[in-house]
């Protein structure tokens, strides 16, 4: 990749103060700038569970250039509040997606709403009210159907400290996010395998797939044929990943499909790839690597895109410190 092509950012650096921002979405607002959320964490203790918060940065220039951080959704979890997830709806609202984290058996997703592009939220609705547990989201995942119904993926285990084997899921929502129901029946693997961090996207034919991360050393998938109601056993893709999440998403100029996942069996979460597919996930090509630097490893990935441009965020680890990095790619970049 060029410099003429491509431009690399490090939109959140870590600092001794924040020494982790991850966990990125982006949203373009009406008037043309963009909001990014990210989890920034102000008190890192090394894990998942250290006290952090999603902060906020506006771009007018289409992600060349960002305002300095703010609040979009305090900590108000016994730990934290972690995976902005937004998603413009058909009413022209934008619904937000997160977490709150309150123990190894108690995280769960919740939603709010603007209608003002970002200036106010609503009150929080819960996602998964009537179920206990320890849930994950991850960003950039919820999705809305072509007939209006609203989907969030996510997995869950009872106790992540006395079982780290997650199951996938997905809740949906019929009525804007008002009130939300589960799918019927999870998504799970081998025994000795986890099946977690999963997206969802609409397929051509109007089913619904599932992919997840999973510890068999390939990417798995399910298939709904009832809009996320229930799902299909589960298969693998072929397409080899460690313990790792991907992304999947749409290009809205040609109806491709784009993958970004770590290209390796593992564990070591680099490169950092992506795949076209023309025939809604069968098959994948265009193969070509975003990162392939041994003495990093990135992970998170969100996708948006704005105009003819792919906008990417991920995060860049080097074994201290976790920073957010964006990446701008032209959409026809990935077809080369």
């Amino acid at each position: 990749m060029s410099g003429e092509e491509v431009l690399d950012l490090i939109v959140c650096p870590a600092t001794d103060r924040n020494p982790r921002n991850t966990e990125a979405d982006i949203v373009e607002l009406k008037d043309g700038r963009l909001l990014l959320g990210y989890t920034e964490f102000y008190f890192y203790l090394g894990s998942d569970f250290s006290p952090s918060r999603i902060a906020g940065k506006i771009s007018k220039d289409k992600g060349r250039t960002w305002s300095e951080p703010f609040t979009i959704q305090e900590n108000i979890g016994v730990q934290n509040v972690m995976e902005a997830d937004f998603l413009r709806l058909k009413t022209g609202e934008i619904a937000f997606f997160f977490i709150v984290k309150n123990s190894g058996r108690d995280c769960h997703p919740q939603m709010r709403k603007s209608n003002d592009e970002g200036e106010t939220w609503s009150d929080i609705v819960p996602v998964a009210k009537f179920y206990p547990g320890y849930f994950t989201l991850n960003n950039d995942r919820a999705i809305q159907l072509s007939d209006g119904r609203i989907l969030l993926p996510a997995a869950y285990t009872h106790d992540i400290f006395v079982e780290r084997r997650l199951v996938s899921t997905c809740f949906y929502s019929d009525d804007n996010g008002r009130t939300w129901y589960k799918s019927r029946n999870d998504v799970s693997l081998h025994p000795n395998s986890t099946a977690e961090e999963p997206g969802v996207i609409e397929l051509e034919d109007g089913r619904v797939m599932m992919w997840m991360r999973t510890s068999l050393g390939y990417i798995y998938r399910a298939y709904s044929e009832d809009g996320g109601e229930s799902w299909s056993r589960p298969e693998s893709m072929g397409i080899v990943s460690p313990r790792s999440p991907q992304t999947i998403k749409r290009i809205p100029s040609s109806g491709d499909l784009l993958l970004i996942w770590n290209n390796t069996p593992g564990p070591k979460r680099v490169p950092l790839t992506a795949a076209i597919s023309h025939d809604d996930g069968e098959t994948w090509e265009k193969i070509k690597n975003l990162e392939t630097d041994n003495r990093y490893t990135y992970a998170y990935s969100s996708v948006t895109f704005v105009d003819d441009e792919a906008l990417l965020t991920y995060w860049v680890n080097d074994g201290r410190r976790i920073s957010l990095k964006l990446k701008i790619i032209p959409t026809e970049w990935f077809y080369e």
